[in-house]
């Protein structure tokens, strides 16, 4: 099946008793048993329930993976990750990385031992020689949060497996629509799908998707064992996002595209950060490993920070709050907002300047989001 035809029919069947089209709300904490350990296969929620199970088994499809396992939040995604390793183990991480993501690997996960190395690993040689010290995970984002920087994710996985190394890939900046980091070489996607999964901007969560089967169950243990799982209501939220996903994912892109070159353009921008455009450094990389590109663009105004203020200040259409992947367009201050949990000096060492502008593009009429920024920009 194409893309289309599996975010609507993947995992979900009709149900069996009743055949209703739509997976049901199981809005249960536990299960009736024949007989003691004798069930239906499910016993509590907790372990197992059946609107949960439509949404991993529809996205790890639309992933081009085997096993989806989902969480309560991205970050409860990634800190099940990171319980596959232990104390005394290396991972190599992307420099520019979701705030959150940088605060629970150096303040909750270095002091119990694990060590975190940061690279630019838009250079592929930089990810090689951390590597070759000895490590056990490697985790990119790419495209990178904020500063869309691009990751051959062919080549670093390729030198990750040379080590013994598991490859990770935050693909919430890009949507399986766009690009599959399992056919590429990685281990194990990982999603907040707070963002483009959900797409309404109703609903938190997270899901890792593998081939694996023993990598699956050392996933699911930790999903059981530490219990950071959605509620089913949260599960069909997300899984009916995922139903407009590629309608949803073209129009961000077309959208985007449109801003990106207007802006790229407008005498009060100093720069525009967006792999689809030519002047993007990894453009031709883009083009080669992604499909497309999403509604993320990162653009520097020609301006100070009061600049930038006025502009945040300004804006009707875009709403100016964190978070992204909504059918409504956002727009945000990375270094007071998404990344304020950064030192200073490690977000001036990735551009992160009061300048800096993020913005999520919705799938509202262009014309409107280009009057809107026009209009902001006017104040700065």
């Amino acid at each position: 099946m194409k893309f289309n035809t599996k975010a609507i029919h993947s995992g979900q069947a009709p149900e069996s008793r009743t055949g209703a089209v739509v997976v049901p709300v199981f809005q249960t904490s536990t299960y009736a048993q024949e007989s003691p350990g004798r069930h239906t296969g499910y016993e509590y929620s907790r372990t197992q329930n059946p609107t949960r199970e439509a949404l991993e088994a529809c996205v790890a499809d639309l992933e081009m993976g085997k096993h989806g396992v989902a969480f309560a939040s991205g970050l409860a995604a990634e800190d099940a990750l990171m319980h596959l390793l232990s104390a005394g183990d290396r991972v190599v991480c992307s420099d520019d990385v979701y705030g959150g993501t940088y605060r629970q690997f150096e303040r909750v996960f270095r002091k119990h031992g694990i060590d975190f190395q940061w690279v630019d690993s838009s250079d592929v040689g930089n990810v090689e020689r951390a590597l070759a010290k000895g490590t056990r995970m490697l985790w990119l984002e790419t495209p990178t949060n904020p500063m869309l920087k691009l990751t051959d994710k062919s080549a670093a996985a390729a030198a990750a497996r040379s080590v013994g190394a598991l490859t990770v890939v935050d693909n919430t900046f890009s949507s399986p629509y766009f690009q599959n980091p399992l056919e590429l070489g990685a281990d194990i996607v990982v999603h907040s799908s707070t963002k483009y999964l959900g797409g309404h901007s109703d609903v938190v969560g997270g899901i890792v998707v593998c081939r694996d089967d023993e990598l699956a169950q050392r996933i699911r243990f930790v999903q059981n064992a530490v219990g950071g799982v959605p509620g089913p209501w949260d599960a069909w939220l997300v899984l009916r996002g995922v139903k407009t996903l590629g309608v949803r994912m073209q129009r961000h892109f077309e959208n985007a595209l449109q801003v990106a070159r207007f802006l790229e353009a407008h005498p009060k921008v100093e720069r525009v950060i967006f792999p689809w455009l030519e002047s993007h450094p990894q453009h031709a990389l883009a083009r080669a490993q992604m499909k497309g590109m999403s509604g993320m663009i990162t653009m520097y105004l020609a301006s100070d920070l009061e600049g930038a203020r006025r502009f945040l200040e300004k804006v009707r259409v875009f709403t100016l709050a964190e978070s992204l992947g909504g059918v409504e367009s956002l727009i945000e201050h990375p270094a007071i907002m998404t990344h304020a949990s950064l030192p200073a000096e490690v977000r001036a060492s990735l551009g992160i300047a009061d300048t800096l502008v993020r913005l999520s593009v919705g799938i509202e009429d262009v014309s409107d989001l280009l009057s809107d920024l026009d209009a902001a920009l006017a104040v700065v």
